[in-house]
């Protein structure tokens, strides 16, 4: 009879932990655009089934979720804080970066519990923080919803466990499959509500990439002037440095890293960085955005970059826009897409969207 009790009570409490984790998962995401190349983190402070603070990570450089959470508690609950279960979705950090360590203030605190979604990949953390709590009495309950709690930081996770950035190609063809015309003329694909989605994504990722073709056929500005938020790092290819500087993108003052063999500099806010002659850029990319703390790369094109990430292998997301009542019957046919079934498919007006995951790939 105990032993019954004893196991529904586990269950039940099981339940618990997984319903205060989701709020510190769905707290964390209010952090996004705002603190990469930091994780995003939730946090919830619970004291008998009553959560009595809340908080998250707002900003690259301020004060960590838990925090933000033990500082909401209001005066009068102040009290209950050690006797109080600390839930956070992400390893609480142990050492000191641009803010002191998150295990400093839990033990200042008292707290006898913490909740963890999972543990954090970056080599200054990864279990260091667990092992401090437990070694000062603080019972450690984990992993909960690790999978929400990874998939929440892909790209932190990517990063520091592959050694490079997320990678997610994205690309709008027409119904019958061209990215763009066969002449120098610019093809509109995409529509006002496509080209406000496609802005969201520059704004969530750290930067975007295109190739030559892209920029002298389309003489795009590569920002996000359709959504709040920041503007991601425009990177481009130019390996013989022949577009021509009057560009748009050359001379709008935001950041632009141009990927080439001749030379190395910066001239205003465009930043050469010479590559060796390799027949791929991609690996030199790669170690770039990782030395440099790029953690993810939004790659928009052309045709030619975006299949030599495919046939790579190196991606994981693509993202597809299709026009279903534009036919232009010829032109440069869109990437051949993996025979993999799309793990995501929305409708938006005349566009099919499908989103294809590298790591959950279900083939056709």
């Amino acid at each position: 009879m105990l032993s019954s009790i004893w196991l529904f009570l586990s269950i039940h409490m099981v339940n618990l932990h997984e319903v205060y984790m989701q709020r510190c998962i769905e707290l964390a995401l209010l952090g996004s655009g705002f603190v990469a190349p930091n994780p995003m983190v939730g946090s919830v402070l619970v004291h008998e089934g009553r959560i009595i603070g809340e908080g998250w990570h707002k900003q690259y450089g301020g004060p960590h979720a838990e925090v933000n959470c033990i500082n909401s508690v209001s005066a009068t609950d102040q009290e209950l804080i050690p006797f109080s279960t600390l839930y956070v979705s992400l390893e609480p950090c142990a050492h000191y970066g641009k803010t002191p360590p998150c295990t400093s203030l839990i033990i200042e605190k008292k707290i006898k519990r913490v909740v963890i979604g999972c543990r954090d990949p970056f080599d200054a953390v990864n279990g260091k923080g667990i092992a401090l709590l437990k070694q000062s009495g603080v019972e450690v309950i984990e992993p909960v919803l690790e999978e929400e709690a990874k998939a929440l930081n892909r790209r932190f996770f990517c990063f520091h466990r592959l050694k490079r950035p997320y990678i997610i190609l994205k690309w709008a063809h027409t119904a019958d499959g061209f990215i763009a015309a066969d002449n120098d003329e610019r093809l509109l694909i995409t529509d006002e509500a496509t080209n406000r989605l496609v802005h969201q994504w520059r704004a969530e990722e750290a930067s975007i990439l295109v190739g030559t073709a892209t920029v002298r056929k389309d003489n795009p500005s590569l920002t996000n002037r359709l959504w709040y938020g920041k503007h991601p790092l425009r990177m481009m290819i130019d390996r013989q440095l022949k577009l021509p500087t009057t560009l748009h993108i050359f001379h709008d003052g935001h950041p632009l890293i141009v990927f080439n063999e001749i030379k190395e500099g910066k001239e205003n806010a465009v930043q050469y960085v010479k590559f060796d002659r390799q027949p791929s850029l991609i690996p030199q990319i790669l170690n770039y955005c990782y030395q440099h703390q790029i953690q993810s790369v939004l790659v928009e094109g052309g045709a030619a970059l975006l299949s030599s990430f495919l046939d790579s292998g190196c991606w994981d997301e693509i993202r597809t826009l299709t026009n279903q009542k534009l036919y232009i019957e010829k032109g440069l046919k869109a990437p051949a897409l993996p025979s993999v079934v799309p793990v995501k498919k929305i409708s938006m007006g005349n566009y099919e969207i499908n989103f294809y995951d590298q790591h959950q790939m279900v083939k056709l």
